[in-house]
């Protein structure tokens, strides 16, 4: 309720319903903050409604900027037809690249291939193996969706937008926001530097748990990444703790 000030005389003697037939009116009211919270709204109730019955999935994430005739793109193309063989869905930005590959995998060995892309200013459209898509406005929403609908992250080589979905899924581990949620990180030569620098530094100067370091899975071996999401799988039927791929240590348990 606003108080004070006279009624506008344009107005009196009218009724809302009058006023919202009667005129177009001004638009900028579509762009301010009240307006965008209706369309992250939407777009949250349009995931959830799209992806609800979906199967079990896995989200695979990559660089898009991963060529075709690249080891890496191949290493994909592995993993999504291996998860789909073993009765997951592929769940993947829906761009180009490794995203790509890991769609196509999972679509040529018969499986479900879902795209979660996102609106930006230089790219894209999801790519052609996407059998399940939708675009998101906002990353944060989109994200929301990589975790709800999926019981594993799988992290092939990648750049910036990579490493901040990683890192995602770690810190929500480490908080112990999810359970039993493996990450798996596949390419020993390219993210030992990583690990080098999380073991050597972060772990070493305490910034880090030295249990945090488990919660990382890394292999170069496409049937060992199927192996460790099965196995999360079984703990999690099973009803143990979560925290990746171990039962989380509590002042309890010490």
């Amino acid at each position: 309720m606003l108080r004070g000030g006279e009624p506008d005389p344009g107005t009196v003697g009218t009724t809302t319903d009058q006023r919202l037939l009667d005129k177009r009116g001004p638009s900028d009211w579509v762009h301010t903050d009240p307006w965008r919270v209706l369309r992250i709204q939407s777009e949250f109730v349009e995931g959830f409604g799209l992806l609800a019955e979906l199967p079990r999935a896995v989200s695979v994430f990559g660089s898009a900027r991963t060529p075709a005739d690249h080891p890496h793109y191949a290493a994909g193309v592995a993993i999504g037809a291996a998860l789909a063989q073993a009765g997951y869905a592929v769940i993947t930005g829906g761009g180009p690249g490794a995203m790509e590959a890991a769609n196509r995998g999972a679509c040529e060995a018969g499986g479900l291939s879902v795209g979660l892309g996102i609106e930006l200013p230089f790219e894209q459209e999801l790519n052609e193996w996407v059998d399940v898509g939708i675009s998101f406005r906002y990353f944060f929403v989109r994200k929301t969706m990589f975790v709800k609908y999926a019981q594993a992250f799988v992290i092939l080589p990648g750049g910036f937008g990579t490493l901040d979905e990683l890192f995602e899924a770690l810190t929500l581990l480490q908080t112990r926001k999810v359970t039993r949620f493996p990450v798996i990180l596949f390419g020993t030569d390219y993210w030992s530097g990583l690990l080098d620098w999380i073991h050597r530094t972060m772990a070493a100067t305490g910034t880090i748990s030295p249990a945090d370091l488990e919660l990382l899975t890394v292999t170069d071996d496409v049937g060992a990444v199927v192996a460790a999401i099965q196995a999360a799988d079984a703990g999690r039927v099973q009803g143990e703790g979560g925290g990746g791929m171990r039962a989380p240590v509590g002042p309890s348990d010490a």
